[in-house]
């Protein structure tokens, strides 16, 4: 019995594993992400970049976070202040991380499960590492 449990146990893992690999996520490419940048395109851009590197270079008007890379409940806490924002605003929504991978796609989801809805929801494409336009980019 406690083997069949166990084989059920890891079947229903790998099934969740699966539908995270299948999940949709909106992408925005850079040159389109500079065109909104450049046409004052009202959005909230949450940036999940360490403290570091956020330090180094972000852009104007980000939010904060340093959530990166978002796995543990504790870092999607450090995402809210950006929820209540995204929320208030009622625009697009703009997830800035260093390569636009793992870390910005737990993100989305999160703020997607917060009721951010899909429609509105962006990861900057290659995230800060392939920004092309760095003079666009601020730092402290």
């Amino acid at each position: 019995m406690k083997q069949k449990f166990a084989v059920l146990a890891i079947l229903v893992i790998g099934l969740f594993n699966m539908a995270a690999m299948f999940e949709n996520f909106n992408y925005v490419k850079a040159e389109e992400f500079k065109q909104w940048l450049d046409s004052g395109k009202n959005m909230v851009l949450v940036d999940i970049q360490v403290k570091d590197e956020f330090s180094l270079h972000h852009f104007k008007d980000s939010i904060e976070t340093n959530a990166f890379p978002v796995e543990t409940e504790e870092q999607r806490q450090m995402i809210d202040p950006a929820v209540a924002a995204a929320k208030k605003a009622g625009t697009d929504v703009v997830v800035v991380c260093p390569r636009g991978g793992g870390g910005a796609k737990r993100c989305y989801s999160y703020l997607k499960e917060k009721g951010i809805p899909e429609t509105k929801l962006f990861i900057l494409e290659g995230g800060v590492d392939k920004w092309p336009h760095k003079e666009i980019l601020v730092g402290r």
